[in-house]
């Protein structure tokens, strides 16, 4: 379980710590740094939301996994700022699955396309070891349910096919506070909980 904090004071991620809870999950690059200078070190911390570019400089030292990789453009960046600070960096690809035009992710024919290349000797400074996706917003729970089951799916198939030395399949990443049920039903391995912890998000006024 990844104790989604964003936007939460260290106070609450403290709290959180002193309970056991050693993964959390960041959605923006600098918050998760600032974050990462003032709590203990042995804390997991997973990047789940829609990284830039330009923003991996900040965690690349540090970030145990990054959930989002949703582009070939930010797995070679990764790869680029992983070498950069002497690292292999854990990876989900992040896969659309959703019935949502604001959600990210690479389809899976793009991710079957990624798996036939030679990775390791492309991008040897990271280790893709699951796949990561986001249910569409929605009380329909059926349609929440057949999401994760094709996502599912993919990543058995992906299981079953000869991969990449560092591309080991081992983690799906489904599920949220609303869905985080069904997610285990079907499949997940990891899942991001965020307000069920720590009440509503505190968002800076305007």
């Amino acid at each position: 379980m990844i104790a989604v904090s964003k936007t939460q004071p260290v106070s609450k991620l403290q709290e959180a710590y002193k309970a056991g809870q050693r993964l959390f999950g960041e959605n923006k690059a600098q918050e998760m740094s600032a974050k990462y200078v003032e709590l203990p070190k042995d804390i997991e911390w997973h990047m789940i939301g829609h990284l830039q570019t330009n923003k991996v400089k900040y965690i690349a030292p540090f970030v145990s996994l990054i959930h989002s990789v949703d582009s070939i453009k930010l797995l070679a960046e990764i790869n680029k700022q992983a070498k950069r600070f002497n690292r292999k960096i854990s990876c989900l690809l992040q896969v659309y699955i959703a019935n949502e035009e604001t959600k990210f992710g690479l389809t899976p024919e793009e991710v079957f396309e990624l798996a036939k290349q030679n990775l390791d000797e492309l991008y040897p400074n990271i280790e893709i070891v699951g796949l990561m996706g986001m249910a569409t917003f929605t009380d329909n729970q059926e349609q929440i349910r057949m999401e994760f089951q094709s996502l599912y799916s993919l990543f058995d198939q992906l299981k079953s096919m000869t991969l990449p030395v560092n591309m080991p399949m081992r983690e799906l990443s489904m599920g949220m506070s609303a869905d985080y049920k069904i997610a285990l039903e079907e499949g997940s391995t990891l899942v991001r909980i965020g307000t069920t912890i720590f009440g509503n998000r505190n968002y800076p006024s305007q």
